[in-house]
């Protein structure tokens, strides 16, 4: 079989050449479709249900809308794990489901139990809903919403946040593969209605009776229609309140036929929602700014381009001195992983190349040689498209062009071998005869050489076996190699003897090459050791056993990762605060750690950070917790220090001096897997079951204060559960009932 293919493509030169140029030009395709990103894509299946009660607190949390919710999941099939983040006035419950289970089938089946548990979840206790279908590399594109310093009196926190909701998110969500704009920082817009607790005591009024009036008089109502001459005229009421006059002009109650308009009883004015989160950049104080979120499975360098685009266009309405700037931008970690695999692969291959034409002692064999490289990655690419198999710096990475060009280096090295054979025995290699000389080279080694490279290509089949974290980080890894693999065996049964046997030639009269000069050199001292070893075999394999009990031993004392860290070229860090900090406490402390870190660091570009939760609450933090992100300058460009390590160093002890805040550095996206893969941020997390959660405290600070002693632990947090500061009313039920007064009333 393999000969005839051999035979087929000598002496079928055209076609095989014209498939070639097939394969280079949909490769090339293949090349521009394949999705692209940094690193894999290791978020588990999951689904996350978020509730929304602003006013409820934890423990009520926790009963009546995470429980229901928890139960309500736990039988559905294909669930791995449900966890569950209860904080004031919000609850987030993870469902991880199997890998196999794809993408929407699991939504589909919370979507219907999500049904069965709002029934649960008593009246005024929030909408459960599910979060946006995306990942742990969605987070694609943020941005802040920057003022000219010639417009700062002109717009607000308020007015910035408003600019954000109703002109950049409503365009930015039309952007096709953009499944959510999260909005964080600033003040939501609202129409407040200041009572006057004497004015209605004076009038006889209660409270119920504004919330009445409000409600009944801000709504939008229709009819069927009415025919009036030879048209159906359609009725439509238009009774919402569109400004501050029309609240002011609503009638409360009519007293001995006097309105009593809301005017009467209350101010009414614009006002800010009650905020859970904050945003603040650069040492500057609050920014308002937002979070692009990348649909799963989408391909995140054509929505980034999107993205960039829509963002050119929406720029072009917004008001005066307002512009967008953005601060994280997954495109560029792309381009600079992309831009090193690429140097790699280039460097890698011109190495080979040369290795090959100087060792081969002919430029011909040594070009045909090295051609096989870019052809076998782009038939890589037709099938990583076709498979749906990402390109990042693991799947790319794992090529290995030693292995890759093997088959056609001992193809081209036994026709030259050959061929210089043949000259020598006086029968010079032509038109004629080349193609049987090439034949027979190829023949000959390809029967040997092909089961070889099918033994390396069942080594890996293992790989794709993996699952969870293991098998999304390694598969694509395996999958690359074994199409690059494929692709060189095929060229190496096609292409090689095809070309070989057409360009091929060899010099007559001339002397050995240098190349041929140091294998001979080499041949010669392999031939002295060789039989050295064989005349002293005891003391050989003495040797290798002694060598085999030494690494056995290194390899036992040396440290071990899973993979090596990816450098995302920024820094973010965890600012946790006292439990229970005021939200304007969180500001101050942040803004005075941006300033720090851009006066004493002018590695730093931008400091940005983010406390509590967005508008969307995928990541649910306190309001004493926040995320600063450090946008650092090109490497060449520090001062300060040598490598990342040494930076975070001088970074704490200079942050140490804001007093009450701990830090915990790590970086954007490792933050951001690490918290959907375990629901925490840390590398390593410890978790602690009981019903007693005052026990589980101590037993955590205890733990705490054992690990903080292992040698290589660089910052260690207990998770407060206590000490959250409350104001609980506690209702005297005899009292409620002598007044005649409901728990709702009050």
């Amino acid at each position: 079989m393999i000969n005839r293919i051999i035979a087929f493509s000598i002496e079928n030169k055209l076609l095989i050449g014209l498939l070639t140029l097939v394969l280079t030009g949909a490769g090339i395709w293949s090349l521009t479709k394949v999705p692209i990103d940094a690193v894999p894509d290791i978020t588990n299946n999951q689904v996350q249900v978020i509730t929304q009660a602003p006013n409820l607190g934890t423990e009520d949390i926790e009963q009546f809308v995470t429980y229901p919710v928890e139960v309500a999941m736990a039988n559905l099939p294909g669930v791995v794990e449900i966890r569950s983040i209860s904080r004031f006035g919000l609850s987030v419950v993870t469902i991880v489901f199997e890998d196999g289970m794809g993408t929407y089938l699991p939504r589909q089946l919370v979507n219907e139990k999500l049904a069965m548990a709002r029934e649960e979840i008593p009246e005024g206790f929030g909408e459960s809903f599910m979060g946006p279908i995306s990942t742990g590399l969605g987070e694609i594109y943020q941005y802040i919403l920057k003022v000219d310093p010639a417009y700062q009196e002109q717009y607000s926190a308020m007015e910035l946040r408003s600019i954000q909701d109703w002109i950049v998110r409503r365009q930015m969500a039309m952007v096709p593969g953009v499944v959510e704009v999260n909005a964080f920082g600033g003040k939501l817009k609202q129409y407040e209605v200041a009572v006057d607790p004497d004015e209605l005591r004076a009038i006889g009024l209660a409270i119920t009776d504004v919330f009445e009036a409000l409600e009944q008089n801000n709504q939008n109502t229709g009819g069927a229609y009415i025919e009036k001459g030879r048209l159906a005229n359609f009725i439509r009421g238009e009774g919402l309140a569109r400004s501050v006059s029309d609240i002011e002009n609503i009638v409360v109650k009519t007293v001995d036929g006097i309105p009593i308009h809301i005017a009467d009883i209350a101010k009414v004015q614009f006002g800010s929602a009650v905020r859970y989160g904050a945003f603040t950049r650069d040492g500057q104080g609050e920014a308002v700014g937002g979070m692009i979120l990348m649909l799963k499975g989408a391909n995140s360098n054509e929505v980034i381009e999107a993205v960039k685009k829509r963002m050119g266009q929406i720029q072009e309405s917004l008001p005066d001195g307002v512009t967008i700037e953005p601060f994280l931008d997954r495109s560029t970690l792309i381009a600079e992983t992309t831009n090193t695999v690429s140097t790699n692969l280039l460097e890698g291959a011109l190495i080979v190349i040369f290795v090959l034409v100087f060792l081969l002692g002919n430029w011909r064999g040594g070009l045909i040689v090295a051609s096989t490289i870019p052809l076998s990655l782009l038939f890589a690419f037709i099938l990583m498209n076709v498979f749906g198999v990402w390109a990042n710096l693991m799947s790319l990475g794992a090529i290995d062009f030693g292995i890759i060009v093997d088959g056609a280096v001992i193809i081209v090295e036994g026709a030259v071998f050959l061929m210089v054979q043949r000259l020598r025995e006086g029968q010079a290699p032509n038109a004629g005869n080349r193609d049987e000389i090439v034949f027979t080279a190829s023949s000959k080694m390809m029967n040997a050489a092909f089961f070889g490279q099918l033994i390396i290509l069942i080594v890996f089949l293992p790989i794709l076996f993996l699952e969870g974290v293991e098998g999304k980080m390694f598969q694509p890894m395996a999958l690359a190699f074994m199409f690059a693999m494929l692709g060189a065996m095929i060229l190496c049964l096609t292409y090689v003897p095809m070309v070989s046997a057409l360009f091929i030639r060899i010099r007559k009269g001339g002397g050995m090459s240098w190349g041929g000069r140091i294998v001979a050199w080499l041949e010669g001292r392999y031939d002295k050791a060789l039989g050295g070893a064989l005349r002293s075999s005891p003391a050989v394999i003495a040797s290798a056993l002694a060598l085999f009990a030494v690494s056995v031993f290194t390899f036992t004392r040396m440290g071990g990762e899973f993979i090596p860290q990816l450098d995302e070229g920024d820094l973010a860090f965890h600012v946790i605060l006292k439990p229970g900090s005021a939200l304007s406490e969180s500001i101050e402390a942040s803004t005075r750690i941006e300033r720090i870190l851009l006066k004493n660091f002018p590695e730093v570009e931008h400091a940005m950070t983010r406390f509590g939760v967005a508008e969307v609450p995928t990541d649910p933090m306190p309001m004493d917790i926040g995320d600063c992100f450090v946008m650092l300058k090109p490497r060449e460009e520090w001062v300060s220090a040598s490598g990342k390590e040494e930076l975070i160093k001088k970074m704490k002890e200079k942050l140490s001096i804001v007093p009450g805040v701990n830090y915990e550095f790590t970086q954007p996206i490792e933050m951001r897997f690490n918290e959907l893969l375990t629901g925490v941020r840390e590398d390593i997390a410890v978790k602690i079951y009981g019903e007693d959660l005052q026990v589980l405290a101590d037993k955590a600070e205890e733990m705490g204060r054992i690990i903080a002693t292992v040698e290589g632990v660089g910052d260690m947090k207990v998770e407060a559960t206590t000490g959250l500061p409350q104001m609980t009313v506690n209702y005297r039920r005899d009292e409620l009932a002598q007044y005649g007064l409901n728990v709702k009333d009050i």
